[in-house]
């Protein structure tokens, strides 16, 4: 599952996950893209927000990841 996929499954807009978030709609999108990702620290927050769990939400990212180094 991706920080997208998660959010839009709980039926949040990006605008409001950043409002009850504090961060900008620009870290989310950013979350969403893979451009960056949130700290350590506020995963729980999110994954509680989106109603999913940590694991689920950085899934995706460490699949990415694997994949990246797979080649080298």
């Amino acid at each position: 599952m991706s920080f997208r996929s998660a959010r839009k499954k709980r039926g949040i807009s990006a605008l409001e996950a950043a409002e009850k978030l504090g961060v900008t709609d620009a870290a989310i999108y950013q979350w969403e893209c893979g451009i960056s990702l949130p700290t350590a620290k506020r995963l729980p927050e999110i994954a509680k927000l989106y109603g999913c769990t940590i694991d689920e939400l950085l899934e995706r990212t460490r699949r990415t990841t694997h994949e990246r180094t797979d080649h080298l």
